[in-house]
């Protein structure tokens, strides 16, 4: 009996022993099972997601940036193929010796080593580094035919910006280059590799409308990373196409124009509507070279070249206006109530104020003149007396009215605003009250006043126009889609002159020109309806000592460039319906009848011999659909 109790007792204790362990079992089953529903069916699609994401990458592809044309269509900045030869490391058994093969040939610097290893080092071993891009043709070819030879080298095409005109158009323009880390903004394409944004000019200015927007391309690749293949891929969409008011051929003649001198400047604008036609300055530089990478001795070349090539000086150039300024105060004496005619002033060849004596240009002196025989002879010696009168502030505000000594809003980075001096402004910056000598010398375009040759030619157009308070554009419209759109402008405010004001200027002005004792007359047009109407400008830029005075004054030719008188011109045409005003500095020049005077009229004449073509222009609509033939 003892023994049955024992089996019976062992075989219960293997029974709950055997379902405990099978409950278990079931438990453990159970837990698994509903953790595959979990992942599998509640979680399925998140574990799809990330699953995808290892598989398959998403990469950025950069859009085509926008192109820039002129008025008619030319194009003034494109993109042209980049041939680039790249190497991947894994594919060749040793870098150096495929480096030394593609140096024998193409040129490859000390540079190019170091940043292909760099490189090399810092990217997985299967990725392309690119060793050399801008290739040409030749350079191409050669590398392609000797491939054996080049383990692990192959070429690859881009795009990279293209500037036909080159320096011609390179102070419009300005140029593209990469993207520097204080100009990233968390958009994921200014990180790409050969991304490039605008960094001066138009290219600057309306950036963002010819960036376009980026495309993408979808890959699998596998654990490691690397590209199996390409799954899909859409494409970009190109930027805007940019139409400038800047008619190339005009644009061409007017920097070629100005390249008989060291450092000059020139702007022409169409009065009707405020489109610039040209802007030139000299010297420039090529917009090329900084989109395919300056080295450290061409950087420095071009920012201490004393002339300043990279300074776009039709609106960032300071110069004091001279004589050209004297508009600007005769319709201030005007506004003030001094006669055209029934004032007059005696010229000795100097005024005295004080102990000092305010000269004339003329030693001899003008004699007896009014004000329109004033701007005829440029006379000092009147607008010294005028201005006296007057006082500062009014000749300020006159000015400011003209377009001088603020910015006039032109499209373009960089513009500066010059300098019309008053009585607070001197005040506020120089911490000392106005002179009555200051007033003198101010009104004849001295002292603390400094424009820009933009600034002049803008006065010009209000002065031709008479009604206008001109504002000068260089962008037009843009191409979308195949089709051209103006951009909206508001319109031009009036100028508010009086109507016989301002014909006492344009009679002072032709006569300027027209007039055989005119300081202009020998430079001016002689063809029968094109005769322009200007003003000749001559600003010192040292003091005249009384020693030299009385010993006779040296000619500029006889000084060093430096210290010779900068030499302007402002001017419209035709003078019976005017249509375009031109401006024409040249730093340290001399007299501005000889030096800018034939320059303003070459341009002048060459800007209405082109007038016929202006009616080619690319029509434009504006988006609601309205036809618009160019003056949007």
């Amino acid at each position: 009996m003892p023994m049955v109790h024992e089996d019976q007792d062992r075989h219960k204790g293997f029974t709950r022993r055997v379902l405990m362990l099978s409950c278990g079992k079931v438990a453990l089953l159970s837990a698994l099972v509903g953790r595959m529903y979990y992942l599998q069916v509640i979680e399925a699609e998140k574990y799809k997601t990330l699953a995808e994401d290892n598989r398959v990458n998403l990469r950025l592809l950069p859009p085509r940036r926008g192109k820039i044309l002129d008025r008619f269509g030319v194009e003034l900045a494109g993109n042209q193929q980049n041939f680039r030869v790249v190497v991947v490391k894994e594919q060749t058994p040793d870098l150096i010796a495929t480096l030394d093969a593609l140096s024998r040939l193409i040129k490859l610097s000390e540079h190019d080593y170091k940043r292909v290893l760099r490189d090399v080092k810092r990217k997985r071993a299967f990725v392309p580094v690119t060793v050399k891009d801008n290739l040409s043709w030749d350079q191409v070819s050669s590398i392609e035919v000797n491939s054996a030879d080049l383990p692990g080298a192959s070429i690859e095409v881009g795009e990279t910006r293209f500037y036909p005109f080159g320096a011609d158009m390179s102070h419009i323009l300005g140029y593209v280059a990469a993207v520097s880390e204080a100009e990233l903004t968390g958009d994921p394409l200014l990180e790409l590799p050969d991304f490039r944004i605008g960094k001066n000019g138009v290219e600057k200015f309306y950036d963002q409308e010819m960036r376009g927007q980026a495309g993408t391309s979808e890959f699998e690749v596998n654990a490691y990373g690397r590209v199996i293949r390409e799954l899909s891929r859409k494409e970009g969409a190109s930027g805007r196409e940019m139409i400038l008011t800047i008619d190339a051929g005009l644009q061409t003649f007017v920097q070629q124009r100005l390249m008989s001198e060291l450092s000059a400047a020139s702007v022409v604008i169409d009065i009707e509507n405020g489109d610039i036609l040209a802007m030139g300055s000299v010297p420039a530089y090529d917009p090329s070279s900084f989109n395919l990478g300056l080295s450290s001795a061409q950087w420095n070349s071009l920012i201490n070249d004393p002339l300043s090539p990279l300074t776009n000086k039709s609106i960032a150039g300071g110069y004091a206006p001279g004589s050209t300024f004297k508009m600007a105060v005769a319709l201030a004496a005007l506004k003030e109530g001094i006669g055209a005619h029934t004032h007059t002033a005696f010229c000795p060849g100097f005024m005295k104020l004080g102990n000092s004596k305010f000269h004339c240009w003329k030693r001899g002196g003008h004699g007896r003149v009014n004000m329109i025989e004033a701007l005829q002879y440029s006379c000092d010696v009147y607008f010294y007396d005028v201005a006296r009168r007057i006082g500062v502030d009014n000749i300020a505000a006159m000015a400011n009215r003209l377009g001088l000594g603020e910015k006039v809003g032109i499209d373009l980075p960089g513009e500066k605003p010059g300098v019309i001096p008053t009585k607070a402004w001197k005040e506020a910056n120089i911490g000392e009250a106005w002179q009555g000598g200051e007033t003198l010398v101010t009104s004849i375009g001295q002292g603390f006043v400094l424009t820009t040759p933009l600034q002049l030619a803008v006065m010009a157009a209000r002065l031709a126009s008479g009604r206008k308070m001109v504002v000068p554009r260089l962008a037009r419209g843009y191409r979308e889609g195949g089709q051209a759109y103006g951009l909206a402008r508001p319109e031009f405010e009036d100028l508010g002159i009086p109507e016989e004001h301002i014909r006492v200027i344009q009679q002072g002005m032709d006569a300027v020109s027209n007039h055989p004792r005119g300081t202009a007359y020998r430079y001016r047009i002689k063809e029968e309806g094109w005769e322009l109407a200007g003003k000749t400008g001559t600003a010192q830029v040292r003091r005249i000592t009384m020693a030299e005075r009385q010993a006779g004054v040296f000619k500029n030719e006889d000084l060093p460039w430096r210290r010779r008188d900068h030499a302007l011109f402002t001017a419209y045409a035709p003078v019976d319906n005017p249509r375009y005003a031109c401006s024409v500095v040249v730093q340290h020049g001399g007299g501005g009848s000889t030096v800018a005077g034939p320059i303003a009229r070459d341009i002048l004449r060459e800007t209405q011999r082109r007038d016929p073509a202006r009616a080619a222009a690319i029509p434009l609509k504006s988006r609601s659909g309205s036809d618009n033939t160019g003056d949007v």
